[in-house]
């Protein structure tokens, strides 16, 4: 299985947009991967290790791996502690989609981090960086980057699109984060 997926083209699958269900499909994705003998990892970009998730409970069933490189929301903590975690946490993702080790890695939330505009991350998270790694990743990695606005220039060299809309959302009805459907 090994040999045969390194004969194939490794595809890069951005999925955006303001609607839920980014994760999730980044999510289903990997379940396909795993029921197909994939070696998956994934990281998230802006939850944080401190909180517990369903998705992380249930992978890890599956030997996958879903490490939280974030420290939750923009608005609760510091843009020092944030652009901290994203100094470090860069470096590990890049890492593993370079290390060929993985059929698909998945990196949630990059679209996110990349859009941050309340301060500075081009020096701690350069899109360049981000943009060579999607150009010059082994060939028969499938990468998979998700969150809101993502980059034109992402866009551009994806080799698929999905942008996700809402047009209707219970939040709009008071109704929070619902456990085991959000998180």
């Amino acid at each position: 299985m090994e040999q045969e997926n390194k004969k194939k083209k490794g595809l890069t699958l951005v999925y955006t947009g303001h609607g839920k269900g980014k994760t999730t499909s980044a999510l289903g994705l990997a379940l396909r991967g795993v029921g197909r003998g994939f070696n998956v990892r994934i990281f998230q970009f802006i939850k944080s290790p401190q909180r517990s998730y369903g998705e992380q409970i249930a992978l890890k069933k599956l030997g996958v791996e879903m490490v939280q490189l974030g420290i939750g929301f923009t608005w609760t903590k510091t843009p020092e502690e944030h652009r901290e975690a994203l100094r470090i946490g860069w470096p590990k993702a890049k890492e593993a989609v370079m290390s060929g080790e993985y059929d698909l890695v998945i990196l949630d939330e990059l679209n996110n981090a990349l859009s941050i505009d309340t301060f500075p991350i081009d020096d701690v998270l350069p899109l360049n960086e981000v943009i060579e790694l999607i150009k010059n990743k082994p060939a028969h990695v499938h990468l998979c980057i998700t969150g809101r606005d993502a980059k034109q220039e992402i866009k551009e060299i994806a080799d698929l699109v999905s942008v996700i809309e809402a047009e209707k959302h219970y939040y709009d009805e008071g109704i929070p984060a619902v456990k085991g459907i959000e998180f």
